[in-house]
């Protein structure tokens, strides 16, 4: 009796064990390696449609265009957010990114190609339709 008492006691330790490390190792690893290759990739699209809209941008004037992004990336909503960031050493404006995000994992994309004439910035999120927006004015 002793013995099997022992016996289902150190299987229910292994199985409780077992419970908790599967969430970590088996499903959110995963996911955040996903989530992580699908920032990279949202943010790669949204870089590429605005050095579009730049490109063809009048030189007085307006333009805008609509595009559409993943709802949800593994099952869990996301923020995308565009700005400039500053040199750590002199603090002057440095390079334009995209960084898309959702808790602790983020991916920051380099904007190529407009950051030196273009100043660019804004936020949102991958629900409805977002738009890219260019005004000669300015901001």
């Amino acid at each position: 009796m002793i013995e099997y008492i022992m016996v289902s006691g150190v299987l229910m330790a292994l199985l409780i064990v077992m419970m908790l490390l599967v969430n970590t190792n088996i499903m959110e690893a995963p996911a955040d390696r996903l989530s992580f290759v699908a920032f990279t990739d949202v943010g790669n699209g949204i870089s590429t449609r605005m050095v579009d809209v730049y490109a063809i941008a009048p030189t007085d004037g307006t333009i805008s265009t609509s595009f559409d992004i993943p709802d949800d990336i593994a099952g869990k909503d996301y923020l995308v957010e565009v700005g400039t960031r500053n040199n750590p050493v002199n603090g002057e404006p440095d390079s334009q990114f995209i960084t898309v995000q959702r808790g602790y994992l983020q991916s920051s994309i380099d904007i190529a190609g407009i950051g030196a004439s273009r100043g660019i910035a804004g936020n949102t999120t991958g629900r409805g339709m977002n738009r890219i927006s260019y005004d000669s004015r300015g901001f």
